[in-house]
């Protein structure tokens, strides 16, 4: 049998992940982790969300388990194949045996880690039902296949987050998923924030920051003219590693900024005209 078709990685334990706090969502996540109370990350693509994650499990378990190999961070890309299987577990052949296998969620709820479902609107409706009875306080996971009824390590959180800017009657939150969790709201950082992560993430000096921030701020102003998305902090700072590396700032800003965020071609027209007045 082939393996389950999870996009799931575990956090290695190496430095501090960057983050640029923009408010009190530090101080909010530590208080629902404590509480032990299932958070809900949303906002825009390239916002942050999953570094905030990866940077808060390094807070709350960098001294209480900092003999691991790992972070205890499982994190999960969902998509529309992600199965209720995939993410338990299930029975796989190993010669001539059939042995059981756990999934990313049964490894964090057995683990204490956090479990953290990348855009879970993606996954299909029998996973989102899955996660129910962790988000109460039975905190249990039922295991079909082995009959076992797991209770979750007393580490184990769950997260989830989602992209608003999607939203469809196809592909939202059902209420009965989302009044389990609380609640934290993301958006792009202000301009000077920005350059100040665009600077550190990507190495270019502090005024080109400022002036791929201020590109940022200025494509995000198109929405107000039908353009939704606007451009992402990630593409920001991907057009800052390619001036890093030599390419020249406005054919950096072309490929990791116009051509990534759209292919309208009045959309690439309406950016490529920002880049040319803020660019040299």
């Amino acid at each position: 049998m082939s393996e389950p078709h999870t996009t799931a990685r575990q956090a290695e334990l190496r430095e501090e992940p960057y983050y640029l706090p923009l408010g009190s969502e530090v101080t909010e996540f530590e208080a629902a982790y404590h509480a032990r109370l299932p958070v809900l990350l949303k906002g825009p693509t390239g916002c942050g969300k999953t570094r905030f994650v990866e940077h808060m499990a390094w807070r709350l378990y960098r001294e209480q388990r900092a003999s691991e190999l790992a972070i205890p961070l499982m994190t999960i890309a969902c998509h529309e194949d992600l199965t209720a299987t995939d993410m338990v577990g299930r029975f796989l052949l190993q010669g001539d045996e059939t042995v059981w296998r756990d999934g990313p969620l049964t490894q964090a709820v057995r683990t204490g880690a956090i479990c953290y479902l990348d855009e879970i609107v993606e996954a299909r409706k029998d996973t989102t039902v899955l996660i129910h009875s962790l988000t109460d306080h039975r905190r249990l996971l039922p295991i079909d296949k082995t009959g076992e009824l797991l209770s979750a390590h007393p580490d184990f959180l769950l997260v989830i987050s989602y992209n608003p800017g999607y939203q469809s009657v196809l592909k939202d939150l059902k209420p009965s998923t989302r009044q389990r969790f609380v609640s934290l709201s993301f958006d792009y950082p202000d301009e000077e924030r920005e350059a100040t992560i665009i600077a550190h993430e990507s190495g270019v000096d502090r005024r080109e920051a400022e002036q791929l921030a201020l590109i940022g701020a200025k494509v995000r102003n198109l929405r107000e003219h039908g353009f939704e998305e606007g451009v992402s902090t990630r593409l920001l700072i991907y057009a800052g590693s390619l001036m890093q590396q030599g390419i020249a700032p406005r054919r950096a800003a072309e490929i990791g900024i116009v051509a990534a965020v759209s292919d309208d071609d009045a959309v690439q027209r309406a950016i490529a005209d920002i880049v040319d007045v803020i660019l040299p």
